[in-house]
């Protein structure tokens, strides 16, 4: 069509613009996304955040999670990969079905080590916490429901997890730990709280 002939039909050039579209369907390109792609990010990081804080709930309230274990966890999308280490075999699965119960979740990867029965590393766990939270400068911390320091203890090696308030906390953790009989070393992963 020219524009004479839209002329002698008396075709307004809005009508002839409107139905161009169909007159020429390869020229047609699909209408891009409107949605600005900071909004996308940041819908995917707000997902993100709210598996990330779901996934800590759900592992902190497990029944017979206590200070002698040591719950990690990574999100990344839907996946949830789980590690650590902890005393009873069934908090390993515990762990695993309560994260794969999460709305969002599609696949959870446990690589959580269930720490090997002995009594002697029992009886360690019991010194190393009383000598840490009996300590005056750290009781502070046994007042939670799960205090902030966990004590691993594997083959008589101790390693110290989780998060105290200062330097001077982590040292006295360190030095208490490593005060306890039967201890072969210690190994402090102790963070500080921002």
């Amino acid at each position: 069509m020219n524009v004479l002939t839209i002329a002698v039909l008396g075709l307004s050039l809005t009508t002839v613009l409107a139905t161009a579209p169909n007159l020429c369907p390869a020229a047609v390109k699909e209408p891009k996304d409107t949605k600005p792609k900071v909004q996308t990010e940041r819908d995917t990081s707000q997902e993100q955040r709210r598996l990330e804080r779901e996934v800590r709930h759900e592992l902190v309230t497990l029944p017979y999670y206590d200070v002698f274990d040591n719950l990690e966890y990574r999100v990344d999308g839907s996946q949830v990969t789980l590690s650590g280490q902890v005393v009873r075999p069934t908090l390993k699965s515990g762990a695993e079905n309560v994260v794969k119960n999460i709305e969002g979740v599609e696949k959870v990867t446990n690589n959580i080590e269930v720490l090997p029965l002995s009594p002697n590393d029992d009886g360690i766990r019991v010194a190393v916490y009383r000598a840490i939270y009996g300590h005056t400068a750290l009781q502070r911390y046994s007042v939670r429901s799960v205090p902030p320091i966990h004590i691993i203890v594997r083959n008589g090696n101790v390693t110290l997890e989780g998060v105290v308030a200062n330097e001077g906390d982590k040292n006295i953790a360190n030095i208490q730990a490593n005060g306890v009989s039967g201890v072969f070393s210690v190994t402090n992963n102790l963070r500080l709280d921002k």
